[in-house]
């Protein structure tokens, strides 16, 4: 019996399959890396397998994939889109609640594996964050998820309760790093700022959040031109060649990347009275 599903159904063929065939290899090597730099047990063996059917690569790949496929829940991507139309891709599917229980598991790999996927930089590079929140400001005292990690922090649409995001971007929109950090951390925190790639070099574009002397001289130290609007009570505006101007304009690609991240991946997305990060 074939798949009822609409006509782009040959594209999502080869979106899991490209997801997997992708992660397999990083599990392959990242097996292997666990292999050789873990402790033995008290048996004297390493014991890295997973207690289920699935393998550790299908379990992530379903999770990275449900990122792309649009669906507002993960529930319903699993029961009516994975577990309907794509069995054939995984014969030794597992329940639903068996997966959630599975689900952490995958969660440390596959942020080796999207950090793996960083791209090369260029000379011209973009660094902005962006607001995390896990509950509504009313719901702080009730919320319990991330008590103990979330922290109250203030953007440029106001005050909020989570964490922050710090992505670089190059000019083509193309991921190099990213950080996450507690909401109350500031942009130009030396902590957020060595997670820049280190063989970076060329212009770096910021929002004024970046103003720093101290910051620009660090940068500079190391081949990276910081470049960033000017307050309007400084003097002196001149300075600034035209062509950084233009390119200053362009940091809506970065602004475009994390509405990417956050309304079509879902890096966040309400639920019941909260807000969950995944």
């Amino acid at each position: 019996m074939q798949k009822n599903i609409p006509k782009w159904d040959k594209l999502i063929d080869e979106l899991i399959i490209s997801v997997f065939y992708e992660v397999d290899n990083f599990c392959k090597e990242f097996n292997c890396y666990l292999e050789n730099n873990s402790l033995p047990t008290n048996n004297g063996e390493v014991s890295l397998k997973l207690n289920s059917s699935l393998s550790l690569s299908e379990i992530m790949t379903i999770c990275i994939v449900f990122h792309l496929s649009g669906y507002r829940t993960f529930k319903q991507y699993y029961i009516q889109f994975i577990s309907k139309w794509y069995k054939s891709f995984f014969p030794h599917l597992v329940s639903y609640n068996r997966f959630v229980e599975l689900m952490p598991n995958a969660a440390l790999p596959t942020t080796f594996f999207v950090y793996s996927q960083r791209d090369t930089y260029s000379v011209i590079n973009f660094v902005d964050s962006t607001t995390l929140n896990v509950c509504g400001s009313h719901r702080i005292q009730q919320h319990k998820g991330f008590k103990e990690i979330a922290q109250r922090g203030k953007s440029s649409t106001g005050w909020f309760y989570g964490f922050k995001l710090h992505l670089t971007i190059n000019d083509c929109g193309e991921i190099l790093s990213f950080c996450l950090t507690d909401g109350n951390v500031y942009d130009r925190n030396p902590k957020v700022i060595k997670h820049l790639p280190k063989n970076m070099f060329g212009k770096l574009f910021v929002d004024k959040g970046y103003i720093s002397q101290k910051l620009f001289e660090n940068l500079w130290d190391k081949g990276i031109q910081l470049i960033t609007k000017q307050k309007k009570n400084r003097k002196k505006k001149g300075l600034m060649e035209f062509s950084d101007r233009l390119m200053l304009r362009k940091r809506v690609v970065i602004e475009a990347v994390n509405d990417f991240l956050k309304n079509i991946c879902q890096i966040e997305h309400s639920m019941h009275k909260a807000a969950v990060i995944l």
